[in-house]
């Protein structure tokens, strides 16, 4: 099968076509070249190696825009030709049926040759210009008008016999292809420097660090290996790189790299390295911002050594160094130093300016020089050298500056004006010394105010001058208080009797002061009658009981806040689990004497006895506090309690009491209690709402409940279960005759009569209601003699008062029309029913139950 490969430069495209030799068919692919910088080229020229035949070298132009060239001219550019010498290229390619065209090294033509003669590794041939003679690349017959030039990767071994040849190229093959372990074993054997320095900069390409090493190590580059070791601690691969690129001066490449990993830090060092200052300043100001400063101060001292003094003054202020690098550069040109320093009225400048003056003797220039910087200090210090105190007190009164005044207070001190001293001793802040002055001089008064406002050993010095002195004691005890020896200034107040003292000491004791002494401070204010002092301080001294045995004795209110004093923490040694808990018992009965509920019920609940602390808070009538406490304690006789006391409110009409009300029952397992409450809304249903079908089902739980209750008295429980069944069963057949009565009024009727026979209808369901339904039945039919019979016998049983509740004054006044019967007109009014009464008896009998409970 013959194969045959046609590059084109024009398109970047690859074309193979493969016939078979006994058919003749033929076969064809195409696929892109992948080096996209030989597109537009043009070839003129093309000539093979003889001796290696997978290498041939092509020339080549660059194709001129509007140029058209004809495929059939293969005539290279010769002197007179349009194309400029830069733009011809000589390109070397190894080709083989495995891997391709596989460009090896690509170059401009050198301008002193004319055209390519051909191709015989380790050299290129090319023909000469006329005057362009060169004895080092002459071919070896010595003809002047031909020259060579050696292959990339033959520079240094042109001389080398066959089998170096061989390996050579073997290596320049491998390289092409990419294939670096190859290329590797190919040379490992040589020993030539450029040929590992082409290796080195082929790992560069492939980024084959591993390789590079040993490269460098047969180039015996000390210096880059070593450099390429310190690389080793970047964490990008390609400023590693980078530093070999640097090594082997390929700066190009470096750059590249480092600005592909964003490390415009080592790019900033490369440029100022590499003398390039202003694409240095560049990166610095667009991408190396915390390097800013430093490029420039580096470029300014560049440029200094370069004698460029005007630029460097520039950057040196642009990297904020030029207050003392300006006058060092400018030390021998003393005239534009001083105009610099005059033209940028820096305070900096002019205090280093004016210090120049003054060590050459200069003093008015130097006044006025530090006066241009304020130096305060400084000119206080020219003036007393001079004699002038008057003007430097002066300066020193205006300006306020510390140095200044206490260099004053100094030469007045050396001068005996002690009042003059101390005042700016003061002014300085140099108390010490101003209390030094005044113990040597007698000078009590100040003594004490610069003694305030100096430090705890200076009060304390002071202190101890005025009890030795034994005058002021009033005095000393404040300042061993102030310094903070209270035990000091207590022991002083109680020998002297300094009672107001006293007090403002004890305001300033705390849980961290010794016990014995606030032990002392408070027996003192319980004999002066000033109790509230005392329990702070008996608080402070972590004595509890005693504290609050002087609450009960004096009757002293229990605040919230002294009652979180009395509170010992459950991790505190002080005192015992049980003895916190009988303390925390203890505050909380004396806050159930105080009314203060509340708090109470916090106490007995950090104490740990909840059914106290519910008892507390039932007296609060606090009923939000009280659904709160009882949800969160999760104890049956808590939930209980707060059922009962629930009931005592208007449950009737807030529908979340009584939800609540059924919810505690149950969960504190009070079921006879449950459905004495279910019987009460049965009961209400029916006085109130006149809902008997509510009614029934309230009933109907009521018998649920009451029937899982565990009673103790099981005779007690049958009874209950026969009265609720007596109940439901009278309710049930009051309920069948109004729902029966549009169908069969009759028999409606003689229901209701045999309800109103029974016995025990009275305490279950309203006579009235029944009379009610009757005498509204034979109204309708006219029967009057009926309904006054029922009205009579209703006026019997039922008060008088309540007639108009159950029949309207209409349906009386025309059952009396219908006998002629006179009306006596009463005025109806609604009154208490019997079950509300018996509610009201039952709330007052939970609220009294509370009260009395221990």
């Amino acid at each position: 099968m013959d194969t045959m490969t046609i590059l084109d430069f024009k398109t970047g495209q690859i074309n193979r076509r493969e016939e078979l030799s006994f058919n003749g068919q033929e076969t064809k692919k195409s696929h892109t070249f992948v080096d996209e910088r030989l597109m537009d080229l043009i070839p003129v020229n093309h000539l093979w190696d003889q001796n290696e035949p997978r290498l041939f070298v092509c020339e080549a132009v660059r194709e001129a825009p509007g140029a058209q060239l004809q495929f059939g001219d293969k005539k290279p550019p010769t002197e007179d030709s349009p194309v400029p010498t830069a733009d011809v290229l000589i390109l070397s390619f190894f080709i083989t049926e495995e891997h391709g065209f596989l460009l090896q090294d690509s170059f401009p033509r050198p301008p002193a040759y004319q055209n390519l003669l051909g191709i015989e590794a380790p050299h290129y041939y090319f023909t000469r210009k006329p005057g362009e003679a060169d004895r080092e690349d002459q071919v070896d017959s010595g003809c002047p008008c031909v020259g060579r030039r050696p292959l990339r990767d033959f520079i240094g071994l042109e001389g080398c016999d066959k089998p170096t040849r061989d390996a050579m190229l073997q290596f320049s093959f491998f390289v092409a292809v990419g294939d670096m372990d190859e290329a590797f074993k190919s040379i490992k054997l040589i020993k030539s420097e450029a040929v590992w320095e082409n290796m080195a900069r082929m790992c560069v390409k492939t980024q084959r660090l591993d390789v590079a090493k040993v490269c460098l190590g047969n180039m015996g580059h000390a210096r880059g290996a070593r450099a390429l070791r310190e690389a080793e601690q970047e964490p990008e691969l390609e400023a590693r790189v980078a530093m070999l690129a640097i090594q082997l001066g390929m700066l190009e490449d470096a750059e590249q790299l480092y600005r592909k990993c964003g490390r415009y830090d080592l790019l900033n060092k490369l440029y100022q390295a590499s003398d390039q200052w202003q694409k240095a300043v560049e990166v610095a100001e667009l991408h190396d911002r915390i390097h800013l400063r430093t490029t420039y101060y580096n470029y300014a001292r560049h440029l200094e050594a370069s004698a460029d003094r005007g630029l460097a003054l520039s950057y040196y202020e642009k990297s904020d160094t030029h207050r003392f690098e300006v006058p060092r550069m400018l030390s021998e040109d003393l005239q534009s130093l001083e105009l610099y320093i005059n033209k940028m009225k820096d305070k900096t400048l002019w205090r280093w300016w004016a210090q120049y003056l003054e060590s050459q003797a200069e003093m008015d220039a130097a006044l006025h020089y530090y006066e241009l910087a304020q130096d305060y200090f400084s000119l206080v210090r020219i003036y007393c050298f001079q004699g002038n105190i008057q003007k430097a007190a002066e300066i020193a009164n205006e300006s306020g500056n510390w140095a200044a005044s206490y260099h004053l207070a100094r030469q007045y001190e050396s001068q005996e004006e002690v009042r003059q001293a101390v005042h700016f001793y003061t002014r300085a802040q140099a108390f010490n010394n101003a209390i030094r002055l005044c113990k040597e001089n007698g000078l009590d008064d100040q003594l004490m105010n610069l003694a305030l406002l100096s430090s705890p050993e200076d009060m304390t010095e002071a202190a101890l001058y005025y009890e030795d002195k034994g005058e002021h004691m009033d005095r000393a005890v404040m300042l061993y208080h102030k310094a903070g020896h209270f035990s000091k200034a207590l022991e002083l107040a109680f020998a002297t009797q300094q009672f107001v003292a006293l007090q403002l000491i004890a305001e300033d004791l705390d849980e961290r002061s010794d016990p014995a002494l606030l032990a002392r401070c408070s027996d003192f204010f319980i004999e002066h009658s000033q109790y509230e002092k005392a329990v702070e301080l008996l608080l402070a001294a972590k004595k509890y009981h005693e504290a609050l045995r002087l609450c009960l004795e004096q009757n002293m209110t229990i605040t919230e806040e002294m009652a979180e004093k009395m509170t010992v923490s459950k991790d505190s040694k002080d005192l015992s689990e049980e003895s916190r808990r009988q303390l925390l018992e203890q505050i909380a009965n004396c806050c159930m004497r105080q009314g203060n509920y509340h708090l109470a019920t916090k106490k007995y609940t950090q104490a740990g006895n909840k059914l106290k602390a519910m008892r507390a808070l039932l007296k609060s009538g606090d009923t939000e506090k009280i659904v709160f406490f009882a949800g969160v304690s999760r104890q049956k006789e808590i939930y209980i309690m707060a059922a009962n006391y629930l009931q005592s409110l208007d449950w009737q009409k807030e529908p979340e009491i009584m939800k609540n009300i059924i919810s505690f029952y149950t969960k504190g397992r009070a079921l006879d209690l449950l459905a004495g409450f279910y019987d009460a809304c049965a009961q209400v249903e029916i006085d109130e709402y006149q809902n008997y079908d509510k009614a029934h089902g309230a009933l109907t739980e009521a018998h649920k409940c009451l029937s899982k209750a565990k009673a103790q008295s099981p005779l007690d429980q049958e009874t209950k279960l026969a009265q609720l069944q007596s109940k439901m069963t009278l309710v049930k057949r009051f309920i069948q005759a109004r729902r029966m009565y549009p169908e069969d009024p009759k028999e409606a009727v003689k229901q209701c009569e045999l309800l109103l026979e029974e016995p025990e209808l009275e305490g279950t369901i309203r006579m009235g209601d029944v009379y009610g339904f009757l005498v509204q039945h034979y109204l309708q039919g006219e029967e009057f003699h009926m309904a006054y019979k029922y009205l009579e016998e209703m006026r019997k049983r039922v008060p008088s008062a309540n007639m108009s509740y159950y029949v309207n004054q209409r349906t009386v006044d025309a059952v009396h029309q219908g006998l002629g019967i006179p009306l006596m007109h009463t005025v109806p009014e609604r009154v208490h029913h019997n079950s509300a009464e018996d509610h009201k008896e039952m709330d007052e009998e939970v609220l009294e139950e509370v009260e009395n409970d221990p």
